[in-house]
């Protein structure tokens, strides 16, 4: 049968639904959302599984299965049954839920102690935790309408020893415990960046405090203060910017260094009381 022009149109013109799954499918991480499949295999019911149980459960063929179970494995988010070639979840599935729940709750503490803090100072204030080699923005409260050239959002990583932030809960830890997170061996050759980091970090806990010019925007001048607990461990830390134009270094210490301490005080109290967070040391 010869189709007429308006029917050969027809069938060669794509489906919008086809093309909307085809859009779908291009955007997202096959591999990925396999990986999850096979934990999502995992219940109450089935708290121990076989490689052919989850292949079965999550709908993969067994090659597919053997090679995400070896991926989660080497994660440390599931685990080799000894003697028995049976797999479990690890308590590591758990603290994904428990931290994005610990961090909202830690929010929620912090958030009207840093904004006391912003309405005492009239600057910009923020709350961070270590992260791995990273520092974690929790919580962000701006100056009125003041911008700084720089939107730190909720949620962002910078590297730890690029900020003063990081720097402030960096000097509490273990010598062996910032080589093993940050990769940098203070306790190394007496190279002059080593040289500037132990006395960094002497100044940081003997004085609990430090300000620098931030290097990674340029203009700003930064006073960052550790939240410590009872064992000076860091809980997290805070960090006040200014301009640097109109905001100089003796400034910044006379009308922020007292109420950011009185701040971090009052943030490691509410967040020991309120049992809301465990914050741990930092993982690799």
């Amino acid at each position: 049968m010869i189709k007429t022009t308006s029917q050969r149109a027809a069938s060669a013109a794509p489906d919008d639904g086809d093309e909307a799954g085809d859009k779908k499918l291009r955007s997202t991480v096959q591999s990925l959302a396999k990986g999850f499949r096979v934990l999502e295999a995992f219940s109450s019911e089935h708290e121990e599984l076989s490689l052919s149980q989850i292949a079965a459960l999550a709908r993969l063929d067994p090659g597919t299965t053997f090679r995400m179970l070896n991926t989660l494995v080497e994660l440390g988010y599931v685990h080799r049954v000894p003697e028995s070639r049976r797999f479990r979840l690890t308590l590591k599935v758990l603290d994904l839920g428990f931290h994005a729940i610990a961090r909202r709750d830690l929010r929620s503490v912090v958030r009207p102690l840093l904004r006391t803090l912003v309405s005492d100072v009239n600057e910009a204030a923020s709350f961070a935790v270590l992260q791995g080699p990273d520092v974690l923005y929790i919580e962000r409260v701006r100056a009125g309408i003041t911008r700084l050239g720089v939107d730190i959002r909720i949620g962002t990583t910078v590297p730890s020893t690029r900020t003063a932030i990081g720097l402030a809960m960096l000097a509490h830890l273990a010598p062996a415990e910032v080589t093993r997170v940050t990769g940098v061996d203070v306790q190394g050759a007496q190279t002059p960046e080593i040289a500037t980091i132990r006395r960094t970090f002497d100044s940081i806990r003997r004085d609990r405090y430090v300000i620098l010019e931030s290097m990674l925007t340029e203009g700003l001048r930064v006073l960052a203060v550790p939240v410590l607990d009872a064992d000076d461990y860091p809980l997290g830390a805070i960090s006040v910017a200014a301009p640097s134009v109109r905001t100089s270094h003796a400034e910044l210490l006379e009308t922020a260094l007292q109420p950011t301490l009185l701040a971090a005080k009052d943030i490691a109290f509410a967040i020991q009381a309120s049992g809301s967070v465990a914050v741990t040391a930092p993982s690799t």
